[in-house]
């Protein structure tokens, strides 16, 4: 057994003592499920009165009295009508009981407390490491707001007291860095409840920041061969019955809207809207590769339970592209594209990732079997010329086609998604595309699907826990401040500003009245690459007190030589 595995059963058994431990403290709570999970577990209760934060040390104490209790766990298998006796008084027991296809499951025991359950369970609960409750969140029994609303109490464990210490701390970190709290401090987007959950504003600064992304994004994308398109953001009905995405994707979609007695609805995907424009015309072989991209904003229904501020919203932009090729030209353009993927991300300071091969569903999928196998083996080359470790998904391939995944690492070695890399063969059947070959016939093009940032505010929020707000130079939506000390040196201040400004910099004027040590700090604090204070000094010499981020106070500089180094900064020379 691997270590991962080992702490599975650890935090599956700890998730069972906290049952045990609420039960004691509160016997008249129903339990639900209690799984493993990411770095911990958690348990679903009802209980009519909500938990405290106090109740979680009550929970903690009662938890560590059962493991030092050390009672063994014993397994035992059980007909359904016996599950059903013992759990007769947990009705969210019983639902599961009475829809497992086997007459028979098993059942955990310690100390007189019995949960269904799979296993395994350590041997007995002082073989059990160290834990800690972290949180309290609602939870829909099941998933389904239709369903009851639960408490779910989250928690970790590990196998030794270090390795909690160091989770818990980059826990703290990780709060620190946390986008939502970042977002508002800078001041840089929000959400507004007139307008409903889910739905983003972009203040000034954010909306600078943005604006620097989009551009270099749509900068790379010419350079890289591609030609950018822009579509509208709803289309008739019948448009996603021939996409399918009415068939495979409709409960993520919103409720269509009548215009002129046919319906519309609001777009998902970009995809069908880049086959109606490939379908305007009759395409020749020649002009194959064509590759289009488009910063389009979709719009998908994302349950309010889910939401997480920029991480997951019901309006986001896509870093949309899709490539329609030839079939010899499938294993040129994946590669073409991984390289793509890796430079672009890298520029954002992502040099660490989670690639991930997703291989053919096992039961719902369309194309033959034969051309999978060439789309699978095309991505695999892919990877391979790049000298990428990866990890192969079996069956977590959509259902048109295979793909990879490219999970950048944060600063706090935490995977985010972005990248996707898709093979299509559906979308190119469904619209009826085809290019005229060399023999004069009509051919089917492959359809690749590509994004490099997933969507704007997934990145936007990823970049900002990554550097902690504190952005590179070239992202940073203010550069340059500069401090006068006193009113004399307004306009000197000023004219160094315009002349930063003339070269395309950043730059802001700080003249409230306020000491000079005030608004360093309250510049530290929105966290600006470069501080230029001027006094009478500064102003005879023409020089700024240059002071930096990260470095501190640099001292006095001639502007010009000031500007030199800022421009090498930028430019990376």
């Amino acid at each position: 057994m691997d270590k991962a595995e080992a702490l599975d059963i650890i935090r599956h058994s700890t998730a069972h003592v906290m049952a045990h431990a609420v039960q004691n403290l509160w016997p008249e709570v129903k339990i639900g499920i209690g799984p493993a999970i990411e770095d911990g577990f958690y348990y679903d209760f009802e209980k009519s009165e909500p938990f405290t934060p106090e109740d979680l040390e009550r929970i903690e104490a009662e938890m560590t009295r059962i493991i030092k209790a050390d009672k063994p766990f014993t397994r035992r298998e059980v007909s359904r009508e016996e599950a059903e006796q013992i759990f007769k008084d947990q009705p969210y027991k019983l639902e599961l009981i009475r829809e497992l296809p086997d007459e028979t499951s098993t059942v955990y025991e310690e100390d007189g407390f019995v949960d269904w359950c799979r296993g395994p369970h350590v041997e007995s609960t002082g073989k059990l490491g160290v834990f800690k409750l972290l949180s309290i969140a609602g939870a829909y029994w099941r998933g389904d707001e239709r369903n009851p609303m639960l408490q779910r109490i989250y928690g970790t464990a590990w196998s030794t007291k270090e390795e909690l210490d160091e989770y818990l701390h980059k826990l703290e970190e990780a709060e620190k860095r946390d986008h939502r709290k970042l977002g508002k401090e800078l001041d840089l987007f929000s959400f507004q409840e007139e307008a409903g959950p889910g739905l983003v504003f972009w203040h000034p600064k954010g909306a600078l920041v943005r604006k620097v992304i989009e551009d270099y994004w749509r900068d790379e994308h010419l350079k890289g061969g591609y030609e950018l398109v822009m579509t509208p953001h709803i289309a008739r009905q019948d448009l996603w019955v021939t996409s399918g995405h009415l068939d495979f994707f409709s409960e993520n979609m919103y409720s269509p809207m009548e215009v002129e007695g046919s319906p519309y609805l609001i777009k998902p995907m970009n995809c069908p809207f880049h086959l109606l424009i490939y379908k305007d015309k009759l395409r020749s072989y020649r002009e194959l590769p064509i590759r289009w991209a488009e910063l389009g904003t979709v719009y998908r229904y994302e349950r309010s339970g889910v939401l997480h501020g920029l991480a997951r919203v019901r309006g986001f932009t896509q870093d949309d592209a899709h490539i329609i090729c030839r079939p010899d030209q499938l294993d040129d353009e994946i590669i073409r594209v991984l390289n793509f993927v890796i430079n672009i991300l890298s520029r954002f300071g992502f040099t660490e990732y989670g690639v991930y091969l997703s291989t053919r569903p096992k039961d719902k999928y369309v194309g033959t079997d034969e051309s999978w196998e060439k789309a699978t083996e095309a991505l695999r080359k892919a990877l391979e010329s790049r000298g990428l470790d990866y990890k192969v998904d079996e069956g977590g391939g959509a259902f048109y086609g295979p793909k990879i995944d490219v999970k950048i690492k944060d600063a706090l070695g935490r995977e985010h998604q972005c990248s996707t890399i898709q093979v299509d063969f559906n979308e190119p059947e469904r619209f009826d595309i085809t290019y005229i070959g060399e023999d004069g016939k009509a051919h089917r093009p492959i359809m690749i699907h590509r994004a490099l940032l997933g969507s704007l505010e997934r990145f936007f929020a990823v970049l900002v826990e990554h550097y902690a707000g504190a952005f590179p130079l070239w992202l940073a939506p203010v550069q340059v401040v500069l401090l006068p000390i006193a009113d004399r040196h307004q306009e000197y201040a000023y004219s160094v500003a315009e002349k930063l400004k003339s070269l395309g910099l950043r730059v802001t004027v700080d003249v409230r009245n306020e000491k000079t040590g005030y608004k360093i700090r309250e510049a530290q604090v929105q966290k600006i690459p470069y501080m230029l204070v001027v006094g009478d000094r500064e102003v005879e010499q023409g020089q700024v007190s240059v002071r930096a981020r990260d470095r501190g106070d640099l001292g006095a500089r001639p502007v010009d030589e000031f500007l030199s180094d800022l421009t090498k900064e930028l430019t990376g020379s």
